[in-house]
C-alpha cells in the first residue's frame, strides 16, 4: 500500500487505488470483478472468490447476469448481490428520467437503443408499454407483464386500462425474448394487430412493437406492419358501416 497517499485513503486495496487512478477502463473484467467484490469481501476472503469467479465466467457480463443461486455457491455474501444489483439499477434509472419528457422520433433503434441496456440480460420475456402524450413525448416506461421462458401472458384490458391512467394519447410496445431471434410469431403478429385495432377504438395511437433479441430487434412499423392492421381495421369499419346501410335500405332497424 502507498504510505503517500492522504490518511482516509491507506485503507484501499490496490485495486481500488488502481481504480481511482487510472479509471474503469484499465482494468480487465476480471479486475472489475475483484473491484466489485472489495468493498464487501475482506481481502483475505475477495482473492479467492475472484479467482472461482473468473473460472466459471468468461467476461463480465456473464458474472452480472448470473443467477443469484450460482453466485452464492462461489462464496458472494448477501451484501455483494446487493450491490451488484444495486450497480445495474442505478443507470437504468437515471437513463429512464432522462427519456421522460423526451420527443419519440419514429426510428425504432432510438427505442431499441433505450430498452436494450435493460433488457438484455433478462432471463424471463417481459412486455413493456411506453406512454406518450399528444405531443409523442414519454410519459413513462412500464414492465406490465411478466412470463415463462416459453411465454408470457398479455391481457389487452390491463393495457386498455393502465394507458387511459396515464392519460396516454399513444404507447410503444416492447416486448424481449431470451432467444436471439427477435423473428415475430403467428400469435405475436395476431396480438399486435389486436391491439391495433383496440387502439383505434379507444383512440390511442399505436406507435410501434418491437420484439428484442440478442443485439438484434424487430420493428412492426418498420416492416409496415402497424400501417397494414390500420388499414385493415379501416376495412373492416368501412365494410360494417357499408353493411349497415344495406340493412337500412332493406328495412332492418335495431
Amino acid at each position: 500500500m502507498n504510505t503517500n497517499l492522504p490518511e482516509e485513503e491507506k485503507h484501499l486495496t490496490s485495486i481500488q487505488e488502481r481504480f481511482i487512478k487510472l479509471g474503469i477502463e484499465a482494468l480487465d473484467d476480471g479486475e472489475v470483478i475483484e473491484l466489485l467484490l472489495s468493498v464487501c469481501l475482506p481481502p483475505e476472503q475477495c482473492k479467492g472468490v475472484v479467482t472461482k469467479c473468473t473460472k466459471q465466467f468468461n467476461n463480465l457480463r456473464e458474472f452480472l447476469t448470473a443467477p443469484r443461486k450460482k453466485l452464492q455457491e462461489l462464496g458472494l455474501t448477501l451484501q455483494c448481490l446487493f450491490n451488484i444489483e444495486l450497480m445495474q439499477k442505478i443507470p437504468q434509472k437515471l437513463l429512464k428520467e432522462k427519456m421522460i419528457g423526451r420527443v419519440v422520433s419514429k426510428s425504432p433503434k432510438e427505442i431499441f437503443d433505450y430498452l436494450y441496456s435493460s433488457m438484455r440480460d433478462l432471463k424471463k420475456e417481459v412486455f413493456k408499454v411506453i406512454y406518450l402524450n399528444s405531443r409523442n413525448e414519454i410519459i413513462d416506461t412500464v414492465d406490465l407483464f411478466q412470463g415463462t421462458l416459453e411465454s408470457i401472458p398479455i391481457h389487452p384490458r390491463e393495457i386498455v386500462e393502465s394507458a387511459l391512467k396515464y392519460e396516454a394519447g399513444a404507447v410503444i410496445f416492447a416486448h424481449h425474448l431470451p432467444s436471439d431471434d427477435p423473428t415475430p410469431t403467428k400469435s405475436d403478429k395476431e396480438l399486435t394487430r389486436d391491439l391495433v385495432f383496440i387502439g383505434n377504438i379507444t383512440q390511442i395511437k399505436v406507435l410501434d412493437h418491437i420484439i428484442i433479441g440478442e443485439d438484434k430487434y424487430f420493428s412492426f412499423a418498420a416492416e409496415k406492419l402497424i400501417d397494414k392492421y390500420q388499414n385493415d381495421f379501416l376495412n373492416l369499419r368501412i365494410r360494417g358501416v357499408a353493411k349497415d346501410s344495406q340493412y337500412q335500405n332493406s328495412g332492418w332497424m335495431y
